[in-house]
């Protein structure tokens, strides 16, 4: 297996700005568990760590390697194991703020070409879940799909129905529906996965992902769980990683994520809101924020039943949580770097009041 088998193309030599000569090799990130790594070369896939200066050198954690780098590695134990250098410049992204109270940004996959949204058509179907995921796509330069999983629940009619919600809330990706059931939809599914392209599946715990990556490999090759009492998939992946499958295209299966916060995606949300933006541009003020201006468009199209209240409501929503998220980032780094500052002064004027000779 060649490195392009794995995805690596002109992009990355174009790109690499010496990242290749730190190390003696280049290998991509197939798995990633706290500060354990798999990573994979020409001839095997190996267990990897950060070196030191990588580590501290870093100044957020979206710096640090995630599933899908390419790095730079130095092959220890007669090449059984690696340590890892540097990272490549990334084509495209999918990352999200952490979760809880914490403000900053974890990445969740690199060089993805396309990521599937994956909802179900059951009780996990939300259409402002997809929302934030079509904003997170969209931020990282990732072609979304939408995935309705588990169509074996719900008729033809009722499947119709989900397909023209989405519809109506702008969303002009390509929708597929499958049933890992029934079987249905599958073969269409199987027919978009490209050699030496990486896809990724995100969604919700228990969509399905998981189980249709057991089905495209033809074997139980992770563990799923059983559907709970409420009819809701429970969580089965436990990490990031990434597989090959037999046609030689590349699949990221990541951990259900009940929290997807935004930082600093405010221009991406009004690129993600394709009818909104278009709209606006009937507003009588070129910047219209869509709440209470006279003479807006948006809130015209709500007025009139045009546009759905509650898809408005969404995007007002998604605008402001990254705004706030992204003031809140940029407070921190600003102290970080003040208390940087600060250390440093304070190690010049240790080293100068040494005595000397």
């Amino acid at each position: 297996m060649k490195l392009n088998d794995l995805g690596f193309d002109d992009w990355f030599e174009r790109h690499a700005g010496g990242v290749s000569a730190r190390a003696d090799g280049t290998a991509r990130v197939t798995a990633m568990d706290r500060d354990r790594y798999l990573v994979r070369n020409e001839s095997a896939e190996i267990p990897a760590e950060l070196a030191g200066k990588l580590r501290f050198e870093a100044q957020s954690w979206d710096e640090l390697p995630c599933v899908g780098d390419w790095v730079a590695v130095q092959y220890c134990n007669s090449g059984a194991s690696a340590i890892v250098h540097a990272v490549y410049p990334r084509k495209t992204f999918l990352r999200r703020k952490f979760a809880g109270k914490n403000v900053g940004l974890q990445m969740i996959a690199a060089n993805v070409d396309v990521a599937f949204i994956v909802q179900s058509c059951g009780v996990d179907f939300n259409l402002r879940r997809l929302d934030r995921y079509l904003v997170v796509t969209n931020e990282g330069g990732i072609e979304p799909i939408v995935l309705l999983t588990k169509t074996d629940l719900v008729s033809s009619e009722d499947l119709e129905l989900r397909i023209a919600a989405i519809r109506e809330c702008g969303v002009t990706s390509r929708i597929i529906g499958v049933s890992n059931v029934t079987g249905a939809g599958i073969e269409d599914f199987r027919k978009l996965l490209a050699a030496g392209r990486t896809y990724c599946l995100i969604g919700s715990s228990g969509v399905g992902k998981t189980t249709l990556i057991n089905r495209l490999m033809g074997r139980d090759a992770f563990e799923t769980k059983p559907v709970s009492g409420t009819g809701r998939g429970t969580h089965a992946t436990a990490r990031r990683q990434l597989v090959a499958l037999d046609g030689g295209a590349m699949l990221v299966d990541t951990p259900g994520m009940r929290e997807l916060g935004l930082l600093g995606a405010g221009e991406t949300v009004d690129r993600s809101f394709g009818d909104l933006r278009d709209l606006s541009s009937g507003c009588r003020y070129s910047d219209c924020t869509h709440t209470n201006e006279p003479g807006c468009a948006i809130l015209d199209a709500v007025a009139r039943g045009e546009l759905s209240e509650e898809h408005h409501r969404n995007y007002l929503k998604l605008r402001k949580e990254s705004e706030h998220h992204a003031m809140s980032y940029a407070e921190r780094r600003r102290k970080n770097r003040a208390f940087g500052r600060f250390i440093k002064s304070a190690k010049k004027q240790r080293s100068d009041l040494k005595p000397k000779g």
